[in-house]
């Protein structure tokens, strides 16, 4: 019954739900549970009791007519007079003319406004009227075609005539666990609590539950990937590896000889690997990513590495070379670069199995690239792979085994829901000798010393990296700030240093070739729109210069931060910036005060929430009706561990406990996470 149209209930016509659709809502169950985003307090409060210019609501009695004076173009004022006990006082509201209905002397109402003390008098913002059943008025998200007044009686009508209908979905076990009202209760509570601790029980239950539901489906299609009859069982040679391991000019540090364990007990086995590799900038994803692919080879199978752009494809291929070099491995660059002929060589090279490790862009998983016997593939910082985007690429060949990396720390809360379905896998320390990057932050005025100091850096033989301001409205004043700071800094710097520019309208073939400059030291500085690609790798730069610093997010101001301190010397983070608000001060002071990408992270999400810091359409990442993933992460994490335990269970779906909850996840398979 509640996955009848709206259409059903009186006064939905085809235009109004045309309207509703436009909100989200087309069924009786979107609606009921097309929840408030905030409530307005209406508690009753005394008048001797409010301080001046408080904003608060206060109910009373209207002891006057309400007066509608016009002054200058469209403007009025609404004047009336309350009493509250034996208290009067007067209520304006400027340009809302139209309330003069909803006031009637001798009627009860309730007004949210600023109380000015002294005049004894309250500005009126909104009449609250009796949307609620006690002391709180939901206020919903809505549009022009839709008010919050009619929303609230098309819920209450639905309420009325299929609240019976409203289903307990989650088995009893958890809601006697975790003390939660049942279903019914809650939902009807989110529209119309009567009190605070019932707003706090019923938000409770509702996100409770949409984090159970979420962790549900996620979990079951991991258990569904690990079950798959056609994983690969890569059976690598154990002694090669070692001796491989062995070779390497460094000894890995505990996190990559236990990340490598890991993936290495996942090619082994069977079943599917699904696996996400993070680690902070310079951390040795790279030397993990070769153990991986060297086993796969071993084993007898192809491996191949994705990533971003055809430099960074550049740059992992020249790595590889170096660390295979002792051995007999055939890698392989392909890109949008690689010549006709050339490629058609590398093509059937890759096809007949003389290739052993193929890298290039993600056009290595388009129709044409043919392999031999595909086992790993690896795709370096594709972090904004939504959940169908992974389920793709593992459709890919004979079912490979997967292993994402990112060097963009995830904060946790994010990782359980964008990469649920996953294994994580953290290197959470670095390799030794490796020396922090000092970041100041400085105001532009003092920047002309600070250019001083980096001329000397300079001369020392370093490179430095300049970050342009990046102005989200328009690229084309992106590239003109560029090219001011750019022509400033070429004449600053003449005639004994070259400045190159890059930035976004250039060609990638452009683009390459200025980067190619760089790595080579035939220009010292370099100065950028684009955020420089992660994993770009120019050990020779020791100094970051980041303009307008303020108006980048966290994770991004740590990304470019790890463009530095690669080499062996002492490197510099300088973030310029004068931000107008506590925010955007509390940044640069993060910055300036850890190094660690996790920290920055989980503070970035914090600071700005996950739409702003993941991107809710690339990511996959969903959007929950009523849980705050930085707020509720505590719940998200609970309803995490029981999703898991309850697919631990053997057929838990026809167990009678788990019945409703079996029959809803059916009616939502196609649930909008999964888009």
């Amino acid at each position: 019954m509640l996955q009848q149209s709206i259409q059903v209930l009186s006064g939905v016509g085809e235009k109004r739900a045309k309207d509703l659709a436009d909100l989200g809502i087309e069924t009786i169950e979107q609606l009921l549970s097309y929840y408030p985003f905030r409530y307005d307090d209406i508690q009753e409060r005394q008048l001797s009791e409010i301080q001046d210019q408080e904003k608060v609501t206060i109910k009373g009695v209207v002891v006057s007519p309400a007066v509608v004076s016009r002054f200058g173009y469209k403007k009025s004022r609404l004047q009336f007079r309350m009493m509250q006990n034996h208290d009067v006082f007067s209520v304006s509201f400027f340009n809302q003319p139209y309330l003069k209905d909803k006031v009637e002397v001798s009627e009860d109402i309730a007004v949210y406004g600023k109380w000015d003390a002294k005049k004894k008098s309250l500005l009126g913002m909104k009449i609250l009227g009796s949307n609620s059943e006690g002391d709180f008025a939901p206020i919903y998200h809505v549009s022009k075609a839709v008010r919050q007044a009619t929303l609230i009686t098309l819920i209450r009508q639905a309420f009325d005539a299929y609240g019976a209908e409203i289903e307990e979905n989650l088995p009893l076990s958890l809601i006697e666990k975790y003390r939660l009202l049942s279903r019914k209760e809650a939902m009807y509570a989110m529209h119309f609590p009567t009190d605070r601790k019932q707003h706090h029980q019923a938000k409770r239950r509702v996100v409770f539950e949409e984090f159970f539901l979420f962790q549900m489906r996620i979990q079951g299609l991991k258990k569904a990937e690990k079950a798959e009859v056609n994983g690969l069982a890569v059976l690598y040679d154990v002694d090669r590896l070692k001796e491989f391991t062995r070779s390497l000019p460094f000894e890995l540090t505990h996190a990559q000889k236990r990340v490598t364990n890991e993936i290495c007990h996942d090619l082994r086995s069977p079943k599917h690997m699904q696996r996400l590799l993070q680690g902070d900038v310079g951390s040795g994803k790279t030397v993990v990513a070769a153990i991986a692919l060297y086993a796969t080879v071993t084993a007898g199978f192809q491996g191949a590495l994705m990533v971003p752009t055809e430099i960074l494809a550049q740059q992992h291929m020249e790595s590889l070379n170096q660390l295979f070099d002792p051995t007999k491995v055939c890698v392989a660059l392909l890109t949008g670069s690689t010549k006709t002929k050339e490629r058609r060589e590398i093509l059937e090279a890759l096809a007949n199995g003389e290739i052993d490790i193929i890298v290039g862009t993600h056009a290595l998983i388009q129709e044409g690239v043919d392999f031999a016997n595909l086992g790993l593939v690896i795709t370096d910082e594709q972090h904004r792979f939504g959940v169908n985007q992974r389920r793709v690429l593992r459709e890919k060949g004979l079912q490979p085994d997967v292993l994402f990396m990112t060097a963009t720390p995830i904060p946790r809360t994010l990782a359980i829901t964008a990469y649920g379905e996953m294994d994580v896998s953290i290197i959470d320390e670095m390799p030794a000798g490796r020396i922090p990057v000092e970041t100041r932050w400085i105001q532009p005025p003092q920047l002309n010393q600070v250019l001083e100091w980096t001329y000397k850096e300079l001369n020392a033989g370093h490179q430095m990296y300049v970050i342009c301001p990046l102005i989200e409205e328009s690229e084309m004043l992106d590239v003109q700030n560029a090219v001011s700071i750019y022509e400033e800094l070429k004449e600053f710097f003449a005639p004994k240093f070259e400045v190159s520019l890059l930035h976004g309208k250039m060609k990638n073939s452009e683009k390459d070739e200025i980067m190619e400059a760089f790595k080579n030291n035939e220009s010292q500085v370099l100065v950028s729109t684009t955020v420089i690609e992660v994993g770009v790798n120019v050990p020779n730069a020791t100094m970051m210069l980041i303009i307008d610093a303020d108006r980048f997010g966290l994770a991004q101001l740590h990304q470019l931060r790890g463009r530095v301190g690669r080499g062996a010397e002492a490197s510099y983070c300088v973030l310029v910036a004068n931000p107008k608000n506590d925010t955007g001060k509390e940044r640069m002071k993060i910055m300036t005060e850890t190094t660690n990408g996790f920290v920055v992270s989980e503070k970035d999400l914090e600071l700005r929430g996950p739409g702003e810091v993941f991107g809710f359409r690339q990511s996959g990442l969903p959007e929950f009706s009523a849980g705050d993933l930085v707020a509720d992460a505590h719940i998200l994490e609970v309803a995490r561990d029981e999703a898991q335990n309850v697919w631990q269970m053997e057929q838990w779906q026809i167990l009678p406990e788990y019945a409703a909850l079996a029959t809803y996840l059916d009616q939502e398979s196609e649930n909008q996470f999964f888009d």
